[in-house]
């Protein structure tokens, strides 16, 4: 551990009354002399009210000493990163019902919320900092232990998948290659044996799902990367465009922040406006996000793109005609 974090731990342990040196130093697993150097400067620096009980022949805190100068330790905690994955683990965890790996999860939960406690009380954590997913879709049961069962055997799987755009439920064999959670909902991304080519399906869209006996095509994770993983969202593809959009001076305010893709372009206009380039292969997703923002983005380029967005806000507009 670092200085920082065996300041708090000194603060903890003389909280709970007197503590000898050698007793200190085994708990941080420092030296004496370490410990020593940390509570004169805890002393010095932070104004620290620690003094040497000589009955106790120990350390302890006595807020008598604390005068005019207030005892503060400095700032420590997680990064917005870190929160939120022991804020999402935590969630996740909780969500689960007794099962075959309830031995595990619990001594699980209880370091997630020893890590959550690291400065702040955990339930106070958990009760104060929340992670909300939004938009997620259920998976039938038994379906994704059937999907990942045939993505880490490397096993072909029968999927009987629900086509929302077609409306239709169709007959696939694929050979799975990868799980991806994405926007709060599970999807496979696979090769289908069927098209002769990769393909993404949600696993919320699955009817059934069977695990063969047969062995699974693998595809390399660059051609992965490649055919899924170019352009924008989870309807990636190797074919990419470019889409070319301006927000108003209202909207850059947020839009300047946001991460829409890891190879987007971005520059703000004189007039405040922010010009957004984003590669994309369907425009399926894409056009879902820009619509979010309704009279404060344009499409520039490409034609086509520009069109469907159109197309989409003159039948909404006739919706309240």
């Amino acid at each position: 551990m670092d200085r920082t974090e065996r300041f708090y731990r000194i603060d903890r342990l003389l909280r709970g009354g007197p503590k000898p040196l050698r007793e200190l130093a085994g708990e941080l697993e420092v030296s004496p002399a370490t410990v020593k150097r940390d509570i004169q400067y805890m002393r010095d620096r932070l104004y620290a009210p620690i003094l040497w009980d000589v009955q106790a022949r120990g350390y302890r805190m006595d807020r008598s000493l604390s005068g005019t100068r207030r005892y503060a330790l400095p700032g420590l905690w997680f990064n917005a990163a870190e929160a939120h994955a022991l804020l999402t683990m935590e969630h996740l965890l909780t969500q689960l019902g007794p099962g075959l790996l309830e031995p595990h999860l619990g001594p699980l939960r209880e370091r997630i919320h020893g890590l959550l406690g690291n400065r702040y009380p955990a339930h106070e954590v958990v009760k104060r900092l929340q992670v909300l997913p939004m938009a997620a879709r259920a998976v039938a049961a038994g379906h994704f232990e059937a999907v990942a069962s045939g993505v880490l055997d490397r096993r072909r799987l029968r999927i009987e998948h629900h086509s929302r755009h077609s409306d239709q439920v169709l007959d696939r064999e694929v050979s799975p290659q990868r799980l991806v959670y994405y926007r709060s909902n599970w999807y496979l991304d696979a090769w289908c044996h069927r098209r002769d080519d990769l393909r993404s399906f949600g696993l919320d869209a699955m009817r059934e799902v069977e695990l063969l006996s047969v062995p699974a095509r693998t595809v390399a994770e660059w051609q992965l990367d490649r055919e899924l993983g170019a352009g924008y969202g989870i309807f990636a593809g190797s074919k990419t465009r470019r889409a070319r959009l301006r927000f108003s001076a209202e909207a850059a305010r947020w839009v300047a922040r946001e991460a829409w893709f890891h190879e987007q372009e971005g520059r703000t206009d004189r007039q405040g406006r922010y010009l957004l380039t984003v590669p994309y292969s369907k425009d399926t997703e894409l056009v879902m996000d820009i619509l979010r923002y309704g009279e404060h983005v344009e499409v520039l380029s490409p034609k086509s793109l520009r069109n469907e967005v159109c197309a989409r806000l003159s039948r909404a507009a006739q919706l309240y005609a």
